[in-house]
């Protein structure tokens, strides 16, 4: 037990609780939007409601059990922790997600699919009207820049192109077939000269150099009739051997039909980067069920870049974790992505072996960043970069964290939520957290005098503390304060001053065994500490179990009482404590008249009498 000679550094407790409220305030006001209020829940200001409806390729309907991994899903990203206020409710084939605040992309943004595929990038190009259009590829026609006139080469007329409608860039197509946006592939160039000539155009592909023709054979005696006209070759490809002409080998068959084919392909995908272009701004139906082991055409998030991507070489299942922050360097918000052991290795291996090429993070279809690869990237931990604010950042972080929705989803209605309780339920819950601390104040002054200054002082600590981390709490953690939140704040109250009495009854049993006010103070910290510390386990573990098992306003409410049951126990260590200290060393709160103590020291000099009596008798 501690004794009065002890020494006690109590000025090193008040300069700390100092410095921890005067960082939690620096933090409010030069952090985050900067905004000193806390964030109010549904009950207190209203929200968003949105109806996201669950759609499938198929077109069938959803299963319930899809729905309900969907609901965890988007119950963990929109309410990790269960504090924000919100709720995520199955309603039929629908998921209704109700937020706090007015913002409803907030909660249609929760609706992502969040598929994950990181895919090396094979060609990009600027979307239509994101710039000019010579850079957009190679020339060539007007209707498909970098594809020949009479579009792809080396298929037949009418042939269907793969990933494109029928008849889209073949001669002879659909009339109503041809892409959304751009003339026919096979219309006139402008400027061609009459009698449907089409203009010379650039070729995308350099053309190979025909090869020496045969020697004429020589003229019959008689005449013979004209053969038909062999057809004219395809372009970029050399004229086929008369039949029966050996001077053409045979390796450089098989390299002209390889530069055809190459040809073809290249032709096809730029077709299909040009079709994706004019489509950027349109909403993908099928947006997060792209095929994982197939190339994908698609734009980026912002609309103004269409990429042609390989195969996926990592999904969405291999990140162990998931991370928003503000790099310092680059002064941007970023998402830092931890891939597990298995996608670890090929993310190194494949970023050793692709060094200088682009590759792409592509969520829900989408590519969200296509950063170029300087360097091998062991360790299994990567950064995405983009336009991304904080907010983004952090949902991006989240939908990753958290996983990817077994269905997609689309927004069908959005709607704003009225208050339920209002800013009057408000002021009458402050209104009653006011008289509660009032009359503690009140009991305490009539009670233990200027001791009852002391409790003032550490309630007015507390209550600062709370106010700021609250504020904290509602930017980095979503934490809403309503109704529920407030009951518990009110009952901290409680919790703080029955601290204050249990130190105080401490004090007055050492006096009462004789002992004097500065004497008395550090014993009876000694002893209370202990009461002090077991009485806020109990409730703090209240308030756990009550957490983890609770669902909706109660999660909140014993939210707050968990968090301030740790404030009383920081708030009467390191500030009532040191300041009954500094109070029992001054002569003047010594006088029983101010501190409220005279009868219990009239009842310690009875027993010392007593005693005294006692032994003489």
């Amino acid at each position: 037990m501690a004794s009065s000679s002890t020494p006690v550094h109590a000025g090193r407790y008040l300069a700390l609780f100092l410095a921890l409220l005067i960082g939690a305030y620096l933090l409010v006001f030069l952090t985050g939007d900067k905004k000193a209020d806390p964030k109010l829940g549904i009950d207190l200001q209203g929200g968003t409601r949105v109806t996201l409806t669950a759609r499938t390729p198929d077109g069938s309907p959803p299963s319930r059990d899809a729905l309900n991994q969907a609901q965890q899903i988007i119950s963990a990203r929109v309410d990790g922790l269960g504090v924000s206020g919100s709720e995520v409710i199955i309603d039929g084939q629908n998921l209704v997600i109700t937020v706090p605040g007015n913002d409803s992309s907030e909660a249609r943004n929760l609706g992502q699919t969040a598929r994950l595929y990181i895919r090396p990038v094979i060609h990009a190009i600027p979307a239509a009207g994101a710039g000019p259009a010579e850079q957009a590829g190679p020339a060539g026609a007007p209707g498909a820049p970098g594809v020949p006139p009479g579009g792809a080469p080396g298929l037949p007329p009418g042939a269907a192109i793969p990933g494109l409608p029928p008849g889209v860039g073949a001669p002879g197509g659909a009339p109503d077939a041809d892409i959304p946006g751009l003339p026919p592939v096979d219309a006139p160039a402008p400027g061609a000269p009459a009698g449907g000539a089409p203009a010379p155009q650039p070729r995308p592909f350099p053309q190979q150099p025909a090869p020496s023709p045969s020697p004429a054979p020589a003229p019959a005696p008689a005449p013979a009739p004209a053969p038909a006209p062999a057809p004219a070759p395809a372009p970029g490809t050399s004229p086929p051997p008369a039949p029966g002409d050996k001077n053409v080998p045979l390796a450089q068959r098989i390299q002209d039909e390889k530069r055809l084919r190459q040809s073809s392909e290249q032709a096809i995908q730029i077709l299909a980067l040009q079709f994706q272009a004019t489509r950027c701004g349109e909403d993908d139906v099928l947006a997060g069920n792209d095929d994982p082991n197939l190339p994908l055409v698609t734009c980026s998030q912002d609309g103004k870049e269409v990429y042609l991507l390989d195969k996926s070489i990592i999904s969405g299942e291999g990140i162990a974790n998931a991370t928003s922050g503000l790099d310092q360097q680059r002064g941007e918000y970023v998402v830092d992505v931890e891939f597990k052991s298995d996608a670890s290795k090929t993310w190194a291996d494949f970023t050793a072996a692709n060094v200088g090429t682009q590759t792409a993070f592509v969520l829900d279809s989408k590519v969200v960043s296509a950063p170029q690869i300087q360097e091998a990237i062991p360790g299994g931990r990567t950064q995405i970069t983009g336009q991304f604010t904080a907010d983004t950042a952090r949902e991006l972080a989240n939908v990753l964290k958290y996983g990817s929705l077994p269905l997609s989803f689309e927004s069908s209605e959005a709607e704003t939520v009225s208050a339920t309780l209002g800013l009057s339920s408000l002021r009458a819950g402050l209104i009653a957290g006011a008289v509660g601390l009032v009359a503690v104040l009140i009991y305490s002054l009539l009670y233990y005098r200027v001791l009852g200054l002391l409790v003032a002082l550490s309630l007015v600590a507390s209550g600062a503390m709370v106010f700021a981390i609250l504020v904290l709490l509602g930017r980095y953690i979503n934490y809403t304060l309503d109704l529920a939140g407030i009951a518990g704040l009110i009952i901290g109250i409680g919790t703080t001053a029955d601290s204050f009495v249990v130190f105080f009854e401490r004090i007055k049993d050492e006096i009462r065994e004789g002992r004097s006010f500065r004497s008395a103070v550090p014993r009876g910290w000694a002893r209370a500490r202990k009461t002090i510390m077991s009485g806020n386990a109990v409730t703090f573990l209240a308030a756990a179990v009550l957490y983890f098992l609770a669902v909706g306003q109660v999660k909140g409410f014993a939210f707050t009482l968990g968090l301030t049951t740790i404030l009383d126990v920081v708030v009467v260590f390191l500030v009532t404590w040191p300041l009954l200290y500094f109070a029992s060393k001054s002569p003047t709160m010594a006088k029983p008249s101010l501190n409220g103590l005279g009868a219990v020291q009239q009842i310690a000099r009875e027993r010392r009498a007593a005693a005294h009596a006692a032994g003489r008798g």
